[in-house]
């Protein structure tokens, strides 16, 4: 049980959610030392980001594990934006494995737009959290892909708010979405959340992280999974 007490504010996603994040990090530490993660990834952005610098970078620097944002939706910074041309971008998509450079008005690539499927014409924008390239990142993604959204983020259900049965608290039921998790029936994870703390916001208050690592598939708190996965060659 955790309790959230910091406001969903647009851009400042790490200061709601990294703590805990970063608190499944440490207890698998803590319980399963000899799992170190080699990659986490994040359900938001890393470097396509406002300042440069969101949730996949905060939890990269605080845990000093390599980390990669994926975001459903893209953030309009630097330019961006979902016009014409991004559009016709997207169209030029013909496969799984197609991308395109998000580059922004100051001439930075923040990220990359990938079609990660061919089921899904909707593509993925994947940028750098923490010690990886760009390359890596989307090449790491890409593998996890089994539909639009990685397997290990599109694995945990949306999150759900029902009242906790006292006062102003709200539990939020964090239960395992689709395909092989949901065939599991695998148990619901259960948050503390304050609903007077984010004035009125219906946010979810904690996204997935999945931890991949060498040792197997491994059930943590806070919807955190482990699950087999490989090194990113730009570790350092």
């Amino acid at each position: 049980m955790v309790t959230v007490s910091a406001p969903y504010v647009a851009g400042f996603l790490a200061f709601r959610e990294a703590p805990f994040l970063v608190e499944a990090a440490q207890r698998l530490q803590e319980r399963e030392p000899g799992l170190r993660p080699q990659v986490l990834l994040i359900d938001g952005n890393g470097m396509l980001h406002h300042r440069g610098f969101g949730v996949a970078c905060h939890l990269g620097v605080l845990t000093d594990l390599p980390c990669i944002g994926v975001a459903k939706n893209l953030l309009q910074v630097d330019g961006l934006a979902k016009d014409e041309l991004h559009k016709e971008q997207i169209r030029d998509l013909q496969t799984g494995g197609d991308v395109f450079p998000l580059m922004g008005t100051s001439g930075r690539v923040l990220g990359m737009a990938l079609r990660s499927c061919n089921k899904s014409k909707k593509p993925i924008y994947v940028s750098v959290g923490h010690r990886t390239c760009l390359e890596s990142a989307v090449r790491l993604v890409l593998s996890c892909c089994r539909y639009r959204i990685p397997e290990p983020i599109r694995q945990l259900a949306p999150t759900k708010l029902v009242p906790a049965g006292s006062g102003s608290c709200w539990q939020v039921s964090l239960g395992r979405g689709g395909g092989v998790a949901s065939a599991r029936q695998e148990a619901a994870e259960r948050l503390t959340y304050d609903p007077e703390s984010t004035s009125g916001s219906t946010c979810p208050p904690h996204r997935g992280m999945w931890l991949l690592s060498q040792g197997g598939r491994k059930r943590l708190s806070l919807s955190a999974n482990l699950a087999p996965g490989r090194s990113c060659p730009e570790q350092t």
